[in-house]
Formats: structure tokens, sequence, C-alpha cells
């Protein structure tokens, strides 16, 4: 039975402790519903990688959710930003803890967590992970106008950096 890890804001956990995870994401375009997870490997940065992308939202701590499922039951699993794959749980952790880079994988699995499936509850460092998208460390942003970096932290010295958008 592979391990699972979902990032949840920490104001939700004693909810989540209780009742389990029960928020499923509607379906959108070829993504299906349910509840957004990570196979825990031996790499910690990977099997967290979404909690500094995730904190850009102004929730608070993120707390680490860990529960584990059936080796058969069916996920999905694939690119944040691609279709992703139907397979089972086991495959997908497989595929996880497998050669590659794993920046921006995700697992969705389509139905609730109860609260006795759920492992522990763990508080996590808050500097886990990367922002914006896997790859974007030191690239210049593709627009500084004020819509796309609006007043996120540095954006002023973003804009002085690389000029205003029209340039």
């Amino acid at each position: 039975m592979p391990m699972f890890v979902h990032l949840a804001p920490e104001s939700r956990a004693a909810m989540i402790r209780r009742n389990g995870i029960s928020r499923l994401r509607n379906p959108q375009g070829a993504h299906p519903g349910g509840i957004f997870a990570v196979p825990v490997t031996r790499d910690f940065y990977v099997s967290h990688q979404w909690l500094r992308e995730l904190k850009r939202r102004g929730q608070g701590a993120i707390v680490g959710v860990y529960f584990r499922i059936g080796d058969g039951e069916s996920v999905w699993a694939g690119h944040y930003g691609q279709s992703h794959q139907e397979m089972t749980a086991a495959v997908a952790a497989a595929t996880f803890s497998g050669p590659g880079n794993r920046e921006g994988w995700e697992v969705i699995i389509p139905r609730r967590i109860a609260a006795k499936e759920i492992h522990r509850i763990r508080s996590l460092p808050q500097v886990v992970g990367w922002r914006y998208y896997p790859a974007a460390k030191g690239k210049k942003p593709s627009c500084t106008c004020k819509f796309c970096v609006g007043g996120d932290y540095g954006a002023a010295r973003l804009r002085e950096r690389f000029g205003p958008p029209d340039a």
C-alpha cells in the first residue's frame, strides 16, 4: 500500500483529522476530479514540491497529510499542464520513484480519503519546492505588467530589472 501526501492549509488540519479529506476538485477539461496528492518517495523535495506554489495563495502555513490507499486502486497521474494517465496507485508510486525529473507531477485520487486512512498530519518546512512553474528559477518572467505580476512580493524590482512590459 503506497503512502501519499496531500498538502493542506494548517487551519484545516483538525477538520481533516476528524473528517478526512473530502474536498474533491471538480473535473476540468481532460483533468479528472478528485484529491491532489504526491507519492511519498525517498526524495523529500519531490514528495513535497508543491508546497511553495500552494503557499503563494496566502493561506498561511501548509501541513502534510499522509495517507495510504490500496495498491490496485485507480488514480490519475501526470504533469500538471498535460493530460494524465489512468493507472493503479502502486504504478503511480513506482513511476515517481523511478529515474527522471518528477517536478510538476501530481496524482489525482478520484474519491475522498476517510479519516481512518490518514496515517499522520505533519508540520513541514515552509521553503520546500518551486514557485510559478518547476523550471522558473533564474528565468526572466514572460510579462512584467501589473496584471501578470500584480502586487506580488518583488514585483517593482522585476519591473526595474526588465523594464516596462511594452519595452
